[in-house]
């Protein structure tokens, strides 16, 4: 049986926050940026981590924010790779 969708926002929702101030530069705003780097972050912890043989996102405890803070780190970083840096003047 899956996580209720209220788990799987609560834990994205930290998650993305933590990731968000994890990884160097400016992050997607506001508290719906931070849930949808931490939901999409969860599939990709949970994806990485099956991959390896651990378990993916369990349900609301630290073990699912700590797969989906790993997932939306990686996210994150995958972003900035392709959005590179801009010049401001």
């Amino acid at each position: 049986m899956g996580m209720s969708l209220l788990a799987w926002l609560v834990v994205g929702l930290i998650a993305g926050f933590l990731a968000k101030y994890v990884v160097p530069g400016e992050g997607p705003g506001g508290v719906l940026g931070d849930l949808l780097v931490g939901v999409v972050g969860a599939f990709i912890g949970g994806w990485v981590f099956n991959a390896f043989g651990n378990a993916g996102v369990t349900g609301l405890n630290l073990w699912s924010i700590a797969v989906a803070f790993v997932g939306g780190v990686i996210l994150l970083f995958i972003a900035r790779l392709l959005s590179g840096r801009r010049a401001t003047y």
